[in-house]
């Protein structure tokens, strides 16, 4: 068996592993492993359906040292007059570069792809097997093993469904609709949609259907839950957008702070433009920090056929059983399966253990941003206890319960890097952090920016006393 010697194994080289990766190179001389299934770096990302962009701008996206995109704003499409997001093909043009331009060339990082990583011992030895040859390495660790997989996302390409699905029913994933041009006859195209799922991934093959010309009245949408959505204009990087975000910022912590229940909450991130929802006459239930314009939403508004029994139990021919009954389906229906979540519920544990770190977010809702600030604070600080004072996991919210309680972690993770001097530096230099530069660059002599940043603090701290109030309810609920 072939041994290799590294300071640092990453597991994993999509989002999370390659900007933990990128700012390890920035920040010391460690040498690093990278270990992936996949044949190039992007994890999930080459497994997504084509159509796929990024939820908010591509401008905090990737890694810290290079930029994704070039800053421009969509002058068309439902995108519309804001910055521009990158798409699927876009992101793994860019993560290949990253590796092949920055990460390689530093002479430190070894990739081996195509590898399913086997485990380790308790001395941190590690071990890895070609897909292709089945030939094993073992990995001798001196500092740390980086898992770079625990939030992971299943994506609808690779997922196994959780219902059945009886012969002869056809059912695909988003990554096949781009594909219908290539049916023989037409009587092999479908002529009835009908849409499993309510995330965003569902919410993205609506928008592609309609926009490549189906009917609405041929989508059939089954959402077993509403859900609350991240207003898109709220998370503007550029200067121009600053009260939209910075004044929106201060606005939430706002809502926080008055808010005397979860309901509440909701409502007044409604009122000031923080949130979206799709049907105005339903109260959501969920909230996985999907992130939406308010023209998807309008065109979304357009499907009258929507289906709420719950989650789908069985397909079977010419009809769908769920939770709270049946629903017919027309002949010629293609269903399209949009029921993997991105966000599947996983116990939050400590990012720095003895021998591993378990990358996990540290500020919502950033991935990339948590795992390049989680190997900054690796590299310059000492014992794991500071480092996870520093990095504490903030649980990813599922039930609208649970977002007062991510928000107190964030903000408290917040508060501590605000109180040390190095990490503030970094963090507002970070190009993966949203709005450092915005609040920093402000024109001394523009009051009004200036009582803006004012009233975020200001409301910040009243927000931070009442979200202790609205996580004790919440966990009496």
């Amino acid at each position: 068996m072939h041994t290799i010697d590294t300071d640092y194994l990453v597991i994993g080289s999509g989002a999370a592993g390659m900007a933990f990766a990128d700012t390890l190179v920035t920040e010391s001389n460690d040498q690093i492993a990278i270990v992936d299934r996949h044949s190039k770096p992007g994890g999930h990302w080459n497994d997504a359906y084509s159509f796929v962009a990024l939820h908010q701008p591509s401008a905090f996206y990737g890694v810290n040292s290079m930029a994704l995109g070039s800053g421009r704003k969509d002058q068309h499409g439902l995108n519309r007059g804001l910055y521009e997001l990158a798409t699927g093909p876009e992101i793994n043009s860019y993560y290949d570069r990253v590796m092949q331009d920055r990460l390689l060339p530093s002479g430190r990082v070894a990739y081996h792809p195509l590898c399913d990583f086997l485990g380790s011992d308790e001395a941190g030895t590690g071990q890895f097997e070609s897909i292709l040859s089945g030939q094993r390495t073992r990995v001798r660790v001196r500092k740390k093993i980086v898992d770079a997989t625990y939030y992971s996302p299943p994506v609808p390409a690779t997922h196994t469904p959780k219902f059945t699905v009886a012969p002869g029913v056809r059912l695909v994933p988003p990554n096949a609709l781009p594909l219908l041009w290539a049916a023989n006859t037409t009587a092999a195209r479908p002529r009835h949609f009908t849409i499993l799922g309510a995330g965003k991934t569902a919410m993205d093959a609506v928008v592609w259907l309609l926009q490549s010309g189906a009917d609405p009245d041929s989508i059939q949408w089954v959402v077993p839950r509403d859900s609350w959505l991240v207003n898109r204009i709220t998370t503007q990087p550029g200067a121009e957008f600053f009260n939209e975000a910075i004044g929106g910022q201060a606005d939430q912590m706002e809502a926080f702070a008055k808010a005397r229940s979860i309901d509440d909450l909701f409502a007044r991130l409604e009122a000031c433009g923080a949130v979206l929802r799709i049907d105005p006459g339903r109260q959501p239930t969920m909230f996985h920090l999907a992130t939406i314009a308010p023209g998807e939403v309008e065109l979304l508004r357009r499907i009258r056929r929507v289906v709420r029994k719950g989650r789908v139990q069985a397909i079977e021919a010419g009809r769908l059983l769920l939770d709270q009954g049946t629903e017919a389906l027309a002949e010629g229906t293609l269903c399209v399966d949009c029921t993997a979540s991105a966000v599947e519920p996983r116990p939050v544990q400590p990012i720095f253990q003895p021998g591993r770190i378990v990358l996990q977010v540290v500020r919502l809702p950033l991935p990339t941003f948590s795992a390049a600030l989680t190997a900054y604070v690796e590299t310059h600080y000492g014992s794991d206890a500071e480092k996870n004072r520093l990095c504490a996991s903030v649980p990813f919210p599922h039930r609208l319960q649970d977002y007062p309680r991510a928000m107190m972690v964030s903000m408290w993770n917040q508060f501590q890097w605000g109180q040390d001097k190095t990490l503030r530096t970094w963090v507002r230099n970070s190009r993966l952090d949203g709005f450092g530069k915005l609040m920093t660059g402000i024109d001394p002599q523009d009051t009004e920016k200036l009582a803006t940043i004012a009233r975020l603090r200001e409301q910040s701290i009243a927000a931070m006393a009442n979200i202790q109030q609205l996580v004790a309810a919440a966990n009496g609920s």
